[in-house]
């Protein structure tokens, strides 16, 4: 029958009254302590400042009894009170039974524990669930409702994640990945809330394995939100450090939700460098070469962000990152080798030296399997970047013309992709670097392409077109092919309106210049408006205006109306 009674008194409520009452017979034993009377001193003021948060939550008592954390933190409260009560009598004697080291750590405990139920007690407060937590229970109807209960759902979350026991905190961190894996708009509403600091100060604490492995998953489901990046990055250091930390010693799948945030925060240039400073890129070159394909394809992501920084370009040389790179081209799944050719592009550009070295050790036999290997003319856009970038160096655009880079870039001219003509024509201006190379692109339809470039909208699309034109009439055979497109110079004339701002007018006064020697062309020019607005470019002091002006046989006209 006691047994039973002793079940019952655990499982019984304890009220905001029953610790009040602990808390005042604590009170009344710490005044007859003997021993370690300053800290005791100081538990006494602990205790008086529970009290008062106490009375502060009893104004929402009703409110609060509902809520699942209050009755788990009054309890918890309990335990520690009968535990203080303990403790403070045996120092009711100068000579504790347990001795005074134990009985001392035993003090230092209580303290500890006060401290950490005060910060309970003021999260819930300041939290106000204790205020929405009936609103959380009422059925929603429509977009609104779903929202405001999405908002009430994260608070009470953003609670939990910061009272509580490590089981109390997993289960919270559970329910979060659940919201936040839900919809991007919970994602949204989560981190409008203040979600974001709390989870970089739990993965900056000394919680479990599991609740950092959790909560480096939730805070790269934030980062994968555009709109939520930027309260990543505003805490700075203290997340990079963690997440670098995880890199370093956390699990594989804690080490690939890191390489995920840490893709969203390397695109700063002061980041990018904490992030070499601290070891970033030799932990994140491990993985390439011992992670998991997933992993690989991830940290060649950060690294891709990273190369693009120049200032620490030198630290990839001294991790021997070149090589591990290569290695990965050859080897790991589509993603990891398009990532590793984007690092590899980011950092060879600039530097002739290491163009050579790569493509000495390989690189353009890997270009060219992944090239004829890709499953969609998206994934084309990285290699042909590399193409232009290694073809800027005379010597290996030899070596691409001989290994049949000028047919493959031509071929993708007339994709239905965007960025992937863009970057063709960028690296038909780097291959087209002698006029052998600019007559073989002349005879494989180039021109024709090119000058469809020209009729689109996007003026990015135009000035690389534009740009590849002009060095390609540098070949007479070229201006013999342009001169039989019916709207050829109509085109290039279009780009010389100065309406059509943050274009650069050299490249269409390049291909004219060149066409000018021609009595149809420069008639065709003029019928096209070619010398209004070329007066307008000499007013403006566009290079190479005014000598085309003069071409068209109307500089001395031109004078004479621009001194009037």
């Amino acid at each position: 029958m006691k047994e039973a009674t002793a079940e019952e008194d655990h499982f019984k409520p304890i009220t905001v009254t029953n610790i009040h009452e602990s808390l005042k017979s604590l009170l009344e034993s710490i005044s007859h302590v003997q021993i370690f009377k300053g800290k005791w001193s100081l538990i006494a003021t602990k205790l008086a400042t529970l009290q008062t948060r106490l009375s502060d939550v009893s104004i929402s008592a009703a409110t609060a009894t509902e809520n699942v954390l209050f009755p788990e933190l009054l309890r918890s409260l309990s335990v520690t009170c009968n535990s203080a009560a303990s403790i403070a009598s045996l120092c009711h004697s100068l000579t504790p039974p347990g001795g005074k080291l134990k009985t001392q750590s035993d003090v230092d405990s209580i303290s500890a524990n006060l401290d950490a139920h005060i910060n309970d007690l003021e999260v819930l407060v300041k939290s106000g669930v204790f205020v929405e937590n009936a609103a959380v229970e009422l059925p929603v109807i429509g977009s609104s409702g779903r929202r405001e209960s999405v908002r009430a759902e994260a608070r009470n979350l953003m609670t939990r994640l910061q009272i509580g026991s490590l089981e109390s905190k997993n289960s919270a961190m559970d329910l979060l990945l659940g919201l936040l894996q839900e919809d991007d708009k919970n994602v949204l509403i989560a981190v409008a809330q203040g979600m974001v600091p709390i989870l970089v100060r739990l993965l900056d604490s000394t919680c479990s394995s599991e609740i950092r492995e959790k909560t480096v998953a939730a805070i790269a489901k934030i980062s994968t939100v555009d709109s939520s990046k930027h309260v990543l990055l505003a805490e700075g250091l203290v997340l990079l450090n963690n997440l670098l930390r995880v890199l370093e010693s956390g699990s594989i799948f804690a080490k690939e939700k890191s390489c995920i945030a840490l893709q969203a925060l390397s695109n700063s240039k002061e980041n990018a460098r904490a992030i070499a400073s601290r070891g970033g890129i030799s932990s994140l070159l491990e993985i390439c070469i011992e992670g998991t394909p997933n992993s690989q394809a991830l940290a060649a992501g950060v690294l891709r962000n990273l190369a693009v920084f120049e200032d620490i370009k030198e630290t990839f040389t001294e991790e021997n990152a070149v090589a591990t790179l290569l290695g990965l081209c050859n080897s790991g799944t589509a993603l990891a080798q398009e990532n590793t050719l984007g690092c590899l592009c980011n950092l060879v550009s600039g530097d002739d030296h290491l163009k050579l070295f790569v493509a000495k050790e390989g690189g353009i036999e890997s270009m060219q399997i992944f090239w004829d290997s890709a499953p969609t003319a998206q994934g084309l856009e990285v290699v042909i970047h590399m193409v232009s970038t290694l073809a800027s160096c005379p010597n290996i655009a030899d070596f691409l013309v001989a290994n049949g880079f000028l047919n493959r870039i031509v071929e993708v001219l007339d994709c239905a992709v965007l960025g992937v003509r863009i970057a063709a024509a960028k690296a038909a201006y780097n291959l087209a670097y002698n006029n052998k190379s600019r007559k073989e692109l002349g005879e494989m339809g180039c021109i024709t392409l090119f000058l469809r470039m020209l009729d689109g909208k996007n003026l990015e699309e135009k000035e690389a077109a534009a740009k590849a034109l002009s060095v390609l009439m540098n070949y007479v055979g070229n201006r013999r092919i342009f001169r039989k497109e019916e709207k050829g110079i109509v085109c290039v004339v279009q780009l010389l309106d100065p309406l059509l701002q943050n274009l650069n007018k050299n490249y269409p006064i390049l291909i004219l210049t060149s066409l000018v020697q021609s009595k149809k062309c420069r008639k065709q020019m003029v019928a096209a408006g070619a010398i209004v607005h070329l007066q307008k470019l000499v007013e403006k002091n566009i290079e190479g205006a005014k000598k085309l002006l003069d071409s068209l046989g109307h500089g001395k006209l031109w004078g004479v109306f621009f001194r009037h």
